[in-house]
């Protein structure tokens, strides 16, 4: 089994690739942002620790932690957003490293696939075999980011200026999927890429 490092930046359409390696390999995604709040959940790693940090005034009616309150918090304080990222990175590597070794005891899967923003940052490259980075074309993400999350200018612009600039991630990604044009073009360079090692 080959686990897969995807990155890339805001907007490159990492998401709709990610669906159709799903749907057509023996593979498992995992997905940092999905796993990240699943260890806020209540009697999870990070639950008691999160809301020591924000008071339980971050709290719905059932316990759970209301996203909207913690992100507002989290918005006004670099120093908060510090301590909820040295509390929820770990806990997500963790798990990811847990599922890792699960599928390869199993060993059904021909791949395992790890996507998040800042696995390059986060220290992913000794936990992957390769680590592939989805491009597209700046133009090509802020016309998607309109579109799609009917994002501003000023937010996608933001966004990008704190993600990782294209030849950061094409120093550390063995792999590069070119995603400027239509999906059936990116799809073909993933299964020749993927056929290779099957």
């Amino acid at each position: 089994m080959k686990v897969i490092g995807i990155t890339g930046g805001v907007g490159a359409g990492k998401s709709a690739l990610l669906q159709y390696i799903g749907e057509k390999y023996r593979c498992m995604i995992l997905l940092a942002d999905e796993i990240a709040h699943k260890v806020e959940e209540p009697g999870q790693v990070c639950y008691q620790e999160l809301v020591r940090l924000f008071s339980p005034e971050i709290l719905n009616e059932d316990g759970t932690i209301h996203k909207g309150k913690m992100a507002a918090r989290i918005f006004e304080s670099e120093e908060l957003l510090q301590k909820v990222n040295e509390l929820i990175h770990p806990a997500v590597k963790m798990r990811i490293l847990d599922e890792i070794a699960a599928a390869r005891a199993e060993g059904k899967l021909d791949f395992l696939f790890v996507e998040a923003a800042l696995l390059i940052e986060d220290g992913y490259l000794d936990i992957v075999d390769e680590m592939w980075y989805i491009y597209a074309r700046e133009e090509v993400r802020i016309r998607r980011l309109r579109e799609s999350r009917n994002y501003t200018d000023e937010k996608i612009h933001a966004i990008m200026k704190s993600q990782l600039q294209e030849e950061e991630f094409r120093k550390y990604c063995s792999v590069v999927i070119d995603n400027s044009g239509d999906l059936p073009a990116a799809f073909r360079q993933i299964d020749r890429k993927l056929g290779e090692y099957l």
